[in-house]
């Protein structure tokens, strides 16, 4: 069975709708476009794929012809993260990559910029904001960090760990998806905003090329916010055991507390930690594989019931629809066209080689 690669909430779906709205972008097309069916935005607990969420990104980006949605008195122009993407390229190592696409960033937007930190056990991305300018949401946060974040981890070729996040503005809704994109040690209300880097990607090599520029800008960025998750968490550890397993042999939690060698008792509390239970990553993982399988078509829903431990296929019904608010048959029935997403369509200078 092929992996599914994670899904991405409804609740980002709305904050970047929102955005577009409030500057008078008429969404319905980009939605329709996207392959975000309109029972999917109408049911809070539903989740788009990483295809369809680029899409969505992208489509905004070109309606507002801003890349930043309007986050910033200046806008981020179509074509920026080309640019951006271009102009790292040819860095010698992640360190200098970073400092170009950080460079880059400040050139483009007036209130939100970032001052790079270099310590001996970290390297701090502090975030400078303009006297006068409103105080970002998260999202604008998010936004700049999966811009730059995403792009340096793929030219050196591997995820940057994350030491801690800390953001001036309040907690948002969405905060445990947040900290699936950031770290777990990731906090809100402070006096200042930073995000702290393990420092051995400074010194790797840029491993990409203009071969590898058009695929990766084809996905990018919001193929970023799954790539690269927040691995080291224990949840994502629980989740990347069971994913090797067929799911008619995942065991007990006592079982899976010993294989990733910890306490019952204490995977019990740090998963609590995380906003997570052993029982909730099970349901999780089945959900984003039944959606992946929905939507790559051809194999029987009763088929899908059994493969994902269902001895029923009325069972599978009722926990979709606990899961997504839809029916099985109604999310394979909007979701049967694939997506196109990512930056791809304005990337005829760049040299596919």
């Amino acid at each position: 069975m092929k992996a599914e690669r994670g899904t991405i909430s409804m609740s980002l779906v709305e904050e970047t709708l929102a955005l577009a709205r409030a500057r008078g972008a008429d969404v319905r097309n980009i939605v329709e476009a996207a392959g975000i069916a309109p029972q999917m935005l109408a049911s809070a607990k539903s989740r788009v794929t990483p295809a369809q969420y680029g899409a969505l990104w992208a489509g905004i980006a070109r309606a507002l012809d801003d890349e930043f949605f309007g986050q910033d008195s200046h806008a981020m122009k179509s074509g920026s993260f080309i640019a951006m993407t271009q102009m790292a390229l040819t860095a010698r190592n992640g360190g200098q990559a970073l400092v170009r696409a950080v460079g880059f960033m400040r050139l483009v937007l007036d209130d939100l910029s970032v001052q790079i930190e270099r310590r001996d056990d970290r390297v701090r991305l502090a975030f400078v904001h303009r006297d006068g300018a409103r105080q970002p949401a998260m999202f604008a946060y998010a936004t700049w960090f999966i811009l730059v974040y995403g792009l340096v981890c793929w030219l050196v070729g591997r995820r940057i760990p994350l030491i801690e996040a800390r953001f001036r503005c309040d907690e948002p809704p969405a905060a445990h998806e947040y900290r699936l994109m950031f770290c777990d040690e990731m906090s809100f209300g402070h006096d200042t905003s930073y995000v702290d880097l393990a420092p051995d990607f400074v010194e790797l090599p840029v491993v990409q090329t203009t071969k590898s520029v058009k695929p990766f800008l084809r996905d990018a960025p919001a193929s970023f916010i799954i790539k690269y998750r927040n691995p080291g968490s224990l949840a994502a550890r629980v989740r990347k055991t069971l994913r090797a397993l067929p799911m008619s042999a995942w065991p007990g939690s006592d079982e899976i507390a010993q294989r990733l060698n910890v306490a019952e008792a204490t995977m019990r509390r740090h998963l609590k930690q995380e906003g997570y239970t052993y029982q909730s990553i099970k349901d999780d993982l089945r959900r984003d594989i039944a959606i992946a399988q929905l939507q790559r078509g051809g194999q029987p829903i009763a088929e899908i019931a059994a493969t994902l431990g269902f001895a029923e296929p009325s069972a599978f019904h009722r926990a979709f629809r606990k899961w997504t608010g839809m029916r099985p048959a109604d999310y394979r029935a909007v979701n049967a066209q694939p997506a196109g997403a990512g930056m791809s369509r304005r990337t005829d200078s760049v040299d596919s080689g």
